[in-house]
């Protein structure tokens, strides 16, 4: 019997250890929030981590699959890579058998003297490329890797550092690339069962690779201080008491009560307690 190939066995993990926590999940969020679509041309954005790749081989395997006829690229933007870390997305892609097309810019050079936000800062300018390079490839949607896990520690932080109630949508349309719309086809995947596949495959990758984080080699190594590390953590301490925690959080952004809030913003609008308390009012007095 022919040896499968390295790609080969990650695709058969997906389809048959991982099937239920991956690919079960990865095909719910497609479905749900009707993310793919006859016609659609899709740039699948990998940066390098696990996250992307997987992102990547799960978008490959679909189009195998799937009766919805839909077109992909592979886009990696390389922001000023060391040439170390060039070298494992390339490998890795290899690997996996993805044909990633690479586009330069210099953003990490751009942000690494920013002493405030550069994250943020630095995250929104390779949106901004990524939408760039998609359209002038002829894609009307590009696909990111972002998770459960990111989508739940997004809606606490929000709370807790922002003070507002705000989630990550599992699509959204472009503000300034008409046309363009986001999806995150990892929406309902746990980061746990993403860190299982990567290590029952015995796979490596690099981790953000900028100037604050380049001496890290080890993707999934928390040193750095930060919200989202933080929010990350008080997340696994309640875990410990209750288990389904991360479930409830997720499960919340879909059941919001809007009639208990206190104010609340709809298409760039504001409804404060008192504009929302009229407007219950007078249909009230209208039964």
């Amino acid at each position: 019997m022919k040896e499968l190939t390295k790609s080969q066995q990650i695709e058969r993990s997906l389809n048959k250890r991982f099937r239920k926590t991956i690919w079960t999940k990865f095909i719910l969020a497609l479905k749900r929030y009707n993310l793919v679509e006859d016609g659609d041309k899709i740039a699948v954005c990998v940066s390098g981590g696990k996250d992307s790749f997987l992102l990547a081989k799960l978008m490959q395997m679909l189009k195998s699959y799937s009766d919805t006829k839909f077109d992909l690229i592979f886009l990696c933007m390389d922001p000023g890579y060391a040439k170390k870390n060039r070298e494992k997305i390339e490998e890795n892609a290899k690997l996996f058998e993805i044909p990633l097309e690479f586009f330069e810019t210099d953003i990490f050079n751009s942000v690494a003297s920013i002493e405030k936000s550069p994250c943020y800062l630095c995250a929104r300018r390779r949106r901004g490329y990524l939408y760039a390079e998609a359209q002038k490839r002829g894609c009307n949607k590009i696909a990111l890797a972002h998770h459960f896990s990111d989508v739940i520690e997004t809606t606490l932080m929000g709370m807790l550092y922002g003070a507002q109630i705000q989630a990550m949508p599992p699509k959204l349309c472009s503000k300034n690339f008409e046309g363009m719309t986001l999806i995150r086809p990892l929406y309902c995947v746990k980061v746990e069962d993403i860190l299982a596949w990567k290590n029952y495959n015995n796979l490596e990758f690099i981790n953000c690779a900028c100037r604050f984080t380049e001496n890290c080699q080890i993707a999934d190594d928390e040193n750095i201080e930060s919200a989202r590390v933080q929010t990350h953590l008080l997340i696994e301490k309640l875990k410990k008491k209750i288990p389904e925690v991360d479930d409830h959080i997720f499960k919340s952004i879909h059941n919001v009560q809007l009639d208990t809030l206190v104010g609340v913003k709809y298409d760039d609008e504001d409804y404060d307690f008192n504009r929302l308390f009229e407007k219950k009012s007078k249909k009230t007095r209208k039964k």
